[in-house]
């Protein structure tokens, strides 16, 4: 079961979240054989962080509970929040196999927020610069509950557009890049 976890940091935790670094990467090192995506997101700046997206291939909802919770910035107080959801990987691969590389170019996570009838379940046209794309899903899988895509886009509007604008209550577009140890 794939899981996207995105952990929103609290304002001020800049300090605590450097300081913490090492303590996240050794954690995340022990899922890279089951991560799809992972990468931190950042403010207006393009510098300072303003949270930590992860893809993850686990088990089950309890396992991607534990994976969030237990991630040792969560356990001091980096993050305000949590975003845990079921996802579908629709393009079948991980950020390592994208086409376009880890770097160049703009990249943004978008996050489309619904309910109802699902939209956006196709690839978009565009797939060459789409680094992740799937549906997000209640824990049991049955219910659509938006959307989430990793882009490279020449603005945050471009990547907006991957989504249908009025399909969704909202939608978060961040600025995101490649993560992990390099």
């Amino acid at each position: 079961m794939e899981f996207l976890c995105y952990h929103r940091d609290r304002p001020g935790s800049l300090a605590l979240r450097e300081e913490l670094l090492e303590d996240h990467w050794s954690y995340m090192d022990q899922y890279q054989a089951r991560m799809i995506a992972r990468g931190p997101t950042f403010g207006a700046d393009g510098e300072t962080p303003t949270g930590s997206l992860h893809i993850v291939d686990l088990p089950d909802p309890a396992a991607a509970r534990a994976f969030a919770f237990e991630e040792p910035g969560h356990q001091a107080g980096v993050y305000r929040d949590v975003l845990l959801r079921r996802w579908r990987n629709l393009l079948g691969r991980t950020m390592w196999e994208f086409s376009g590389g880890l770097t160049g170019g703009d990249r943004y996570l978008v996050l489309g927020f619904g309910s109802g009838e699902a939209a956006d379940l196709a690839v978009p046209a565009e797939k060459d610069e789409v680094i992740a794309y799937g549906p997000l899903l209640s824990d049991d899988g049955a219910t659509w509950l938006g959307t989430a895509a990793v882009v490279r886009a020449p603005g945050p509007e471009a990547a907006r557009a991957v989504l249908t604008q009025d399909r969704y209550a909202g939608i978060e577009v961040h600025d995101w890049e490649c993560g992990g140890r390099r």
